[in-house]
């Protein structure tokens, strides 16, 4: 799925991070500069997260690339494939059956990838969860990563916690609530805080088990 990238906007961040905590300063000095990833084709980074729910990177490539050679990652092609053809892939029966309501809520309007830059965080997330397979978690990686929302935290992220711990000199994980405690002086710029956290791991998004048998 294809990606495209912006420096300028995360370079502010970063300053604005270093005179709001200090503490940032080790962090950005070791991994700037940081590209800010920004999705290009919405639907499909939608699809690819539930594709790629509780699997290693490496298999989630696999299968996602398995997936990318069905033909085009929309919601009519997708709606098109038998549900054999999904599962051969890789795909297990439940995530046959998320992106399949993926692509209907899409198909029939209840889900408008265009509408939601007019809606505010909550809002997007409300409308994402009504779909299977999709949790708070993803709906929150999609603000960070598709629509570029500039101030979200997600508090349940287990690397978030792990690098907010070492921040904050725990010598453990961050509970929840201390890193939600946190990023209150982060903000407006908690999503930049995100990705230098998790660049500080060398790691990416490591999600929590999203509610999958809904």
């Amino acid at each position: 799925m294809g990606t495209s990238t912006c420096r300028s906007g995360l370079s502010a961040a970063a300053i604005a991070l270093r005179e709001l905590d200090p503490a940032f300063a080790t962090i950005i000095d070791a991994v700037d500069p940081l590209s800010e990833r920004v999705a290009e084709d919405r639907f499909a980074e939608l699809a690819a997260s539930i594709v790629s729910q509780q699997l290693s990177v490496k298999a989630a490539d696999t299968i996602w690339r398995r997936f990318e050679a069905l033909g085009p990652v929309t919601p009519e092609a997708i709606l098109g494939h038998a549900e054999e053809e999904l599962r051969a892939v890789g795909l297990s029966g439940a995530k046959t059956r998320y992106v399949r309501d993926l692509s209907l809520h899409v198909v029939d309007g209840r889900l408008d990838l265009n509408a939601v830059d007019e809606l505010d965080d909550e809002s997007v997330i409300e409308a994402l969860t009504a779909v299977k397979g999709i949790g708070r978690w993803t709906a929150e990686m999609y603000l960070i990563f598709a629509l570029g929302r500039p101030d979200v935290l997600a508090v349940d992220d287990l690397g978030l916690r792990r690098a907010a711990g070492w921040l904050l000199e725990l010598e453990r994980p961050a509970t929840r609530e201390e890193l939600a405690e946190a990023g209150k002086r982060w903000s407006p710029y908690r999503s930049a805080a995100s990705r230098y956290l998790w660049a500080s791991l060398d790691n990416g998004p490591a999600e929590t088990p999203e509610a999958a048998s809904r």
